[in-house]
């Protein structure tokens, strides 16, 4: 692959039917690249594909879950049949979480795990030959979270470090076959992923979300990917609070920390971290939701 130009390549977008995802889609487009729509949401998918088309460029919807291995097999492997190959694979598709490790659910960690992390696993093991083929480039949508602890985030936080144990140490793999391998971690962005966060038992979250610094937008972020990808960057670190919360939480944790949780405590006001006294954590005197792992498969499911 030409590092240089994304003209006639093949740029594969998990999540790609709304927020960074869709962003990125329009702007690889822009360049000429040949874009694989992959989303969820089919319908939404074809809908934006539409458009995509309309504004000229080569665009095809795949509707996949990412969660499930053999849909991801199936889908790009479509995709390699459709176009030949795949010079660029995003791995974008995400979910989130806001609630206290003692009031969620393990059924929540499985599936923001499933969705984050092997979805990533699953499309990038579909692809990987193609990838080593075409010399390409795999881009992965981590988070401030995947190099910093984040309060009430514990499942997500989990899924993102497990994507730069992965991802990172693949690049050591794939490198000298010519597959670069970046890491994109922006900061708090405007989308809709945060509307759609889990809680603790599964469901769409009602607890506010803090705003720390300034939110970005989608079109900056697919820019800062499109010239990391040309650039062969390793890790994009967006935002200021981004670059702060990466030296801060090495240089100074226990600082990091202590200015974290003060930002963010205020969001699980409703679901206290522990009881009142030392007597009530040892009898685990909390109140707790009940195990509802359906009704956390069906968040995702639609």
């Amino acid at each position: 692959m030409n590092p240089l130009s994304l003209k006639d390549k093949t740029a594969v977008v998990t999540g790609g039917a709304s927020g960074i995802g869709l962003a990125i889609c329009r702007r690889f487009g822009r360049e000429g690249a040949r874009v694989a729509l992959i989303d969820m949401n089919g319908e939404e998918a074809l809908r934006q594909v539409k458009a995509l088309q309309e504004s000229g460029v080569e665009a095809e919807a795949f509707t996949c879950d990412v969660s499930r291995e053999e849909e991801c097999l199936q889908t790009i492997q479509a995709v390699i049949d459709v176009y030949e190959g795949i010079d660029i694979l995003v791995n974008n598709a995400g979910l989130t979480q806001r609630s206290a490790f003692v009031h969620t659910e393990t059924a929540v960690y499985r599936k923001i795990m499933a969705v984050n992390f092997f979805g990533a696993l699953y499309c990038t093991r579909a692809a990987i030959e193609s990838l080593i083929e075409r010399r390409g480039v795999i881009v992965v949508t981590s988070s401030h979270a995947g190099y910093a602890p984040l309060l009430g985030r514990t499942a997500y936080s989990a899924s993102k470090h497990a994507l730069h144990g992965l991802f990172e140490s693949l690049r050591t793999e794939v490198k000298k076959m010519g597959v670069h391998v970046m890491m994109l971690c922006p900061g708090f962005t405007r989308t809709n992923l945060q509307e759609r966060a889990l809680d603790g038992d599964g469901s769409i979250t009602r607890h506010p979300r803090s705003k720390v610094g300034t939110e970005d937008t989608p079109e900056n972020v697919a820019e800062a990917v499109f010239q990391g990808v040309i650039k062969r960057k390793r890790m994009l670190i967006l935002t200021p609070t981004g670059k702060m919360t990466y030296w801060l939480s090495r240089l100074a944790p226990g600082l990091y920390e202590k200015i974290m949780t003060k930002k963010l405590e205020h969001e699980l006001i409703r679901q206290p971290l522990y009881g009142n006294s030392k007597d009530e954590r040892r009898t685990s005197n909390i109140e707790r939701p009940t195990s509802n792992e359906n009704q956390v498969r069906s968040t995702w499911d639609g």
